[in-house]
């Protein structure tokens, strides 16, 4: 491909993913999946105008670790505590039972592998709490003691799914489950998180350090940048995938997160205010190709979607994807309805749910009938709950 078509490309690719993403919005949709939907439009389901190239593929890998950095920097431990064992319910039952449910079914219903039924019950116990929390800021229940619940477990619940998505890289990798490589891996993860976030508030205060004195602009943005492609580079010599990497820098630079054994290196909120500015208009960037390239890995006319199994397959895993999640909310002593708009909020998949499905499918793990079914199930239950959760508040 010359360069000057390659920026063509690149145009196109921005473009339609930024009006898709905003005509999602007007009608009150999440915009990840207008992006995604920009992805099948240009790539072989429909117009067939953009190929997934290497270098989109790396510009995608690019976006999907800076995503994982976005989300590592928006996590509020805080929060966490401040819900207290009432999110932490949440987010454990809500975790563990998709991840049963999905797996068991996929397991003994379906045939699949062991390696695929563990990544399809993986895929399931995704959270996306963006879009939850925006529903929520909506009708003025940010603040209320279930909005607090379903943030808290939400955090907890991205911590969890990173430890699993390793573990599952490093099954997909060896093509079988083993305890051994479980173990390892699990112990250079719980390493890797301990003194990341202790290497990152070095470097953070080094920066701000010559920040104060540096004359040449971009220093913030580009260093950041720098830390999440070593973090990145550093998790997968461990044995993790790069997304945890670019995951344990957002968490470590976050202004929310602090370091009870380093005190010395507590945050300045100013800066790390002013980080966390600069270095966003970056991740705003590159995460579209993500999204878009998840929608051009699909060929939608490959499918054949008058077979009752790709529905069959759909149908049972979003069935088991909402009441996972609905049922670990029952655990928790409140009202019916208040467990139901906790458990319902914590349905939405999402960006999340899309990181589990696309690492199945470039590990070749799961099939393209399979990733579609389970691409449309994240769709499902990304784009009906913030309706669900308006209609349970109708009254109120």
């Amino acid at each position: 491909m010359q360069p000057h078509d390659f920026f063509l490309i690149i145009l196109i690719v921005l473009f339609s993913a930024r009006l898709f993403g905003e005509i999602f919005r007007k009608l009150s949709l999440p915009p990840v999946l207008g992006e995604l939907l920009a992805g099948l439009i240009l790539g072989p389901s429909f117009l067939g105008f953009v190929e997934l190239s290497d270098v989109l593929k790396l510009l995608a890998e690019i976006g999907i670790i800076l995503l994982l950095f976005e989300v590592g920097l928006e996590t509020d431990l805080k929060r966490l505590m401040k819900a207290g064992w009432l999110s932490i319910i949440v987010a454990i039952s809500g975790f563990v039972l998709p991840f049963i449910f999905g797996t068991v079914v996929s397991y003994y219903f379906f045939g699949f592998d062991i390696v695929v039924s563990m990544f399809i019950g993986g895929t399931i116990t995704a959270t996306s709490i963006g879009i939850t929390v925006r529903v929520l800021q909506d009708l003025n229940k940010r603040d209320s003691l279930e909005g607090e619940i379903v943030v808290g477990a939400a955090v907890l619940d991205d911590i969890l799914g990173v430890i699993l998505l390793a573990l599952l890289y490093e099954f997909s990798n060896a093509g079988e489950v083993s305890l051994t490589n479980a173990s390892k891996v699990f112990i250079f993860i719980i390493g890797f998180f301990l003194v990341a976030p202790v290497a990152a508030k070095v470097i953070a205060y080094l920066i701000k350090k010559y920040h104060d004195t540096n004359k040449i602009p971009g220093l913030l943005p580009t260093s950041v940048f720098m830390l999440v492609l070593f973090f990145a580079w550093l998790a997968h010599k461990v044995g993790a995938p790069e997304i945890i990497g670019g995951f344990a820098a957002g968490l470590a630079l976050s202004r929310r997160f602090f370091l009870p054994f380093g005190m010395a290196l507590a945050n300045d909120v100013k800066f790390s205010q002013k980080l966390e500015d600069e270095i966003k208009p970056l991740v705003y960037v590159f995460t579209p190709f993500f999204f878009v390239a998840v929608g051009l890995s699909m060929n939608l006319k490959e499918i054949a979607w008058d077979e009752p199994y790709i529905w069959l397959l759909f149908g049972t895993i979003f069935i088991l994807a909402v009441i996972g999640k609905i049922i670990g909310a029952m655990f928790i002593p409140l009202e019916i309805k208040k467990r139901l708009i906790v458990g319902v909020s914590m349905v939405p998949r999402g960006e999340v749910g899309l990181i589990f499905a696309e690492m199945g499918r470039v590990t070749n793990i799961l099939d393209n009938v399979t990733y579609a079914a389970l691409v449309l199930v994240i769709i499902a239950t990304t784009i009906l709950p913030p309706f669900v959760i308006k209609y349970l508040y109708k009254d109120d």
